[in-house]
């Protein structure tokens, strides 16, 4: 691992001055899980290390009536799925979340260190896209706020300028409780990266569809989203969802799969999302006839 100065800043414009001054040659160190493991394999090489750990604010989650919860940069994995407010209004995500590594790896990692990454497989990036989740970035100019799919810009790239800093996410609140699924496929059942990801969920009355590790970056299945717009979930019309998914995504051939069963895979995670959404809805339904 190559030599490196280290900074330990106590509040955001310290750690932004400290990012604008070096640029590119300065990382953001929170829990490390990424970055440590890319330092060691010398697939970067920062001249400087900004620990935003020190940042009391960071380590906060908010909540605002009504209008949003807000989860700090430096909250992690297991702290968040351990948060009350956030399994019980956003289940999707917490179960996204205890698909992320091992539970080691989540008391050290955080859900903006994933979504930073940037990578097109991001495990908590597909619910965040169907709950129309927003970054808060922190830089010289102020505070501004982006979609998490604006957010990620590419592999490995962001929305982010010099000297600026993912301070939380913000998801939104919904009136109606929010049903839905998240599903992973890997090579194994554990503690691995996705093969393909996604979340199917009924947002607002619609339903909302995230795939991930199928494009460039996590996707919204708009044209699948469009063509479901009310639609009763027959075994038809989900048949029909699977084959027009293909139209929203552009997976490759490598390493871990083949383009094909990329395809194949998405093409079951809708089902299996469509799937839950119609039997929840059954269960509802039978629910309040009694």
């Amino acid at each position: 691992m190559k030599e490196f100065e280290y900074y330990k800043p106590s509040t955001l414009n310290e750690a932004s001055e400290i990012l604008s001054k070096y640029k590119e040659e300065a990382c953001i160190f929170n829990g490390g899980t990424d970055l440590i493991v890319r330092m060691r394999d010398e697939m970067t090489k920062p001249k400087v290390v900004v620990n935003i750990k020190e940042i009391e604010k960071l380590h906060e989650i908010s909540y605002e009536k009504e209008k949003w919860i807000s989860i700090g940069a430096c909250v992690t994995l297991n702290e968040l799925s351990k948060c009350k407010m956030i399994s019980e209004k956003y289940k999707i995500l917490t179960d996204a979340i205890h698909n992320i590594g091992s539970i080691q790896l989540r008391n050290l990692a955080t859900m903006i260190g994933n979504i930073c990454n940037a990578s097109p497989l991001a495990d908590s990036a597909t619910p965040l896209l169907v709950l129309d989740a927003k970054a808060v970035i922190f830089g010289a100019d102020g505070v501004r706020k982006v979609l998490v799919k604006e957010f990620i810009a590419g592999v490995r790239r962001t929305d982010l300028k010099i000297g600026e800093i993912v301070v939380a996410i913000e998801v939104p609140i919904y009136e109606k409780s929010i049903v839905g699924s998240f599903h992973k496929i890997s090579r194994r059942k554990m503690v691995d990266l996705s093969t393909v990801c996604g979340t199917v969920a009924k947002v607002n009355g619609e339903i909302r569809i995230a795939l991930g590790a199928v494009s460039p970056t996590p996707v919204r299945a708009l044209r699948t989203e469009e063509y479901l717009k009310g639609k009763i979930l027959e075994a038809e019309i989900i048949k029909g969802a699977e084959e027009k998914v293909v139209e929203d995504i552009s997976p490759i051939t490598d390493i871990r799969a083949s383009k094909e069963y990329r395809i194949d895979m998405a093409k079951l995670i809708v089902k299996r999302g469509l799937m839950h959404l119609r039997d929840s809805e059954l269960k509802w339904g039978e629910q309040s006839e009694a």
